[in-house]
């Protein structure tokens, strides 16, 4: 918690308490519904909130964007960024029911204004969305067959409308046949080992009529 704080130091005080709410709230769950592995529920605050807030360090949100997480499993990286963006709209979707209980509940007893979840494969998603975010559900190349047609033909932020995707390793092999992918080192920003070797990709997509 207290890297979250220092890594991003202007949270409201609702913000705080919906950050600390999460460990409580999760170790409840997962002793009900195991969405997270055991080994993870201790690190919850870096492994899960804090990596998924990495998408924010590579490309903040402006008020009004509409974020697709794909495969949100408990809600990450949906739900931390729903807490630190209250003016982005946020549809979390995973084919698990139990899951999107989970989501549910939590962003329900956190407050949370700005998530709807559902369970919902990512081809029969309607809607046109500025950015779609998910970590590590697939490849890269399925992940784009998937959400290819949902991107929105206004940009309206510095990075263009497409795909935020949390990875890990040499993606290479993964990327060649997207020449237009960046890569940024999550290790530039967050200094524990877990971040070695963790990436945000970034892959602009173009509006499909």
């Amino acid at each position: 918690m207290q890297e979250i704080l220092s890594q991003f130091p202007n949270l409201t005080t609702t913000q705080i308490e919906q950050f600390e709410q999460l460990k409580t709230l999760y170790e409840d769950w997962n002793a009900k519904i195991n969405v997270i592995s055991r080994k993870d529920i201790d690190e919850l605050y870096t492994r899960h909130v804090l990596h998924s807030l990495g998408i924010a360090k590579v490309q903040p949100f402006e008020q009004g964007t509409f974020v697709l997480d794909v495969g949100t499993g408990g809600g990450f990286p949906g739900i931390p960024l729903a807490i630190l963006f209250p003016e982005t709209r946020f549809y979390l979707i995973d084919v698990i029911a139990k899951k999107i209980k989970v989501v549910n509940e939590v962003a329900k007893a956190i407050g949370l204004q700005n998530v709807k979840a559902e369970q919902m494969r990512a081809e029969n998603v309607k809607g046109d969305f500025d950015f779609i975010v998910s970590r590590a559900v697939t490849n890269m190349p399925d992940f784009v067959n998937w959400i290819k047609d949902k991107i929105k033909k206004q940009n309206k932020h510095e990075l263009k409308n497409g795909i935020l995707y949390l990875k890990g390793g040499d993606l290479t092999e993964e990327l060649k046949d997207f020449p237009k992918a960046t890569e940024y080192n999550l290790s530039e920003y967050f200094k524990e080992d877990f971040f070695e070797t963790k990436k945000v990709v970034h892959l602009p997509l173009k509006f499909k009529a």
